[in-house]
């Protein structure tokens, strides 16, 4: 999807969360410009109104490329920019005093003062609202603000202001630099949550593979183990007979044999379990797996009696979509359907989140023979003639849909939809952890 809605919707979310702020941050020197800068042109007379908006005007340039750095700074992508911090503020103190002298010892007239009084409160404000955003610890914001504020004061008494003034320009100053400071605050708390959350979203993922092939490992330890002591202590037992002269020991031998060949089949039971998927129990597992992640899960029309092979194919598909709607996707609510008609059997996932992100969408990435993503869906389904098609299909929603012919003999019986909280696999299988 291209333009700028496609630029906008394959943007993960916490991208979202960080170009809206810094594009909010963006506005700010405008805002200035508009407010404080810009209306002196009709109260204060020339020269001093070109004097005070190209004052302001390069404030605001500097507290933009402040604050984008700065933000860069608190999402650990370069250091903190401190020389720009101390040109900011001393920017602002500079400004803010010349702004007050004009006030005071300006043109006089009837509304001069108060412009440039304006001025003086705008660009305190600003710088500080600015500088916040390099300050960690709300007790020190509060420090800021207010310090801000009884500067404020302190320069505007031996500048002439009266005592009531001065403390007007205080409140003043922390009303509109406590807004500012707090907006910037809240703003970097809100973008460092959200990728939190998304961080702990890939970690919980990857726990539940961990866990998973911790899983197989057991598996494979309880089979292999046991045989293997059994076949070495039966070994050094032929060993020591065959050294005797004594006939038992090739019964031993036959026994070994036997036991080997027993785990070998014991171990081809252990990866085809672990390889294939049976279709209903997939079923359950993904519902279970969403609703635990507060993903409002709904499962339709499972089927039993489908042949082994079509069960396996379209039980991966049900793993791969699963996982990628938990640790890529942005859903509140996905369904699960399986349809039969026509000779068909029809399997679809769909999900409202982020389209090009949820199900496994996006680009086929895969390298040909990894099995992974989309790549390795299309060819567990070419093993049953089965397609697979996936894509966005409306506003903030993305399909995915698994169809595969039925054998003409094939007539499989419907089943109950699978219970929230019946027996299921809790996690996803590790290879379903997929690049997509």
């Amino acid at each position: 999807m291209g333009g700028r809605g496609g630029w906008w919707r394959g943007k993960s979310t916490p991208a979202k969360v960080e170009t809206y702020t810094r594009w909010s941050f963006h506005t700010f020197p405008f805002i200035e410009v508009a407010t404080f800068a810009l209306p002196t042109f009709g109260y204060v007379p020339a020269p001093v109104n070109w004097i005070l908006f190209l004052l302001v005007s390069a404030h605001a340039a500097v507290a933009a490329v402040t604050a984008s750095l700065t933000l860069d700074w608190t999402r650990g992508r370069r250091p903190l920019p401190v020389r720009l911090l101390w040109a900011l503020g001393t920017a602002t103190v500079v400004i803010a005093v010349v702004s007050l002298v004009v006030a005071l010892h300006g043109p006089r007239g009837a509304d001069n003062g108060a412009a440039a009084g304006t001025v003086f409160v705008g660009v305190l404000s600003f710088g500080i609202g600015t500088l916040a955003l390099a300050v960690r610890g709300t007790r020190r914001m509060v420090y800021g603000v207010l310090g801000a504020a009884v500067g404020a004061g302190a320069v505007a008494v031996p500048a002439g202001v009266s005592a009531p003034g001065a403390a007007v320009a205080a409140g003043a100053v922390v009303l509109a630099a406590g807004f500012f400071t707090f907006t910037s605050a809240f703003s970097v708390w809100l973008l460092n949550a959200v990728y939190e959350l998304d961080e702990a979203r890939e970690t919980r993922a990857r726990l539940a593979v961990a866990e998973e092939r911790l899983r197989f490992g057991r598996d494979l330890h309880d089979v292999m183990g046991r045989n293997l002591a059994v076949v070495a202590l039966k070994s050094e037992l032929a060993v020591q007979l065959a050294r005797r002269g004594r006939p038992e020991a090739v019964e031993q031998m036959v026994e070994v044999q036997r036991i080997a060949r027993e785990t070998q089949r014991e171990v081809r039971e252990v990866v085809r379990g672990y390889r294939e998927a049976d279709l209903r129990t997939e079923l359950a597992g993904a519902q279970g797996v969403l609703t635990a992640a507060g993903i409002d899960c709904e499962v339709s029309g499972p089927v039993t009696g489908l042949p082994a092979e079509i069960q396996s194919a379209l039980g991966w598909v049900v793993r791969e979509a699963t996982t990628n709607v938990l640790r890529h996707g942005d859903a509140a609510r996905c369904a699960v359907s399986l349809r039969v008609a026509e000779g068909r059997v029809t399997l679809t996932v769909e999900n409202d989140g982020a389209p090009g992100i949820g199900s496994g969408a996006g680009t086929d990435t895969a390298e040909p023979g990894r099995g992974s993503g989309l790549a390795g869906l299309r060819e567990r389904l070419r093993e049953v003639d089965g397609v697979l098609r996936a894509g966005p299909a409306g506003s903030d929603l993305f399909r995915l849909t698994a169809e595969v012919p039925l054998p003409p003999d094939s007539v499989p019986e419907q089943a109950p939809a699978p219970e929230p909280g019946g027996s299921h696999r809790p996690v996803p299988h590790p290879v379903s952890e997929v690049t997509s």
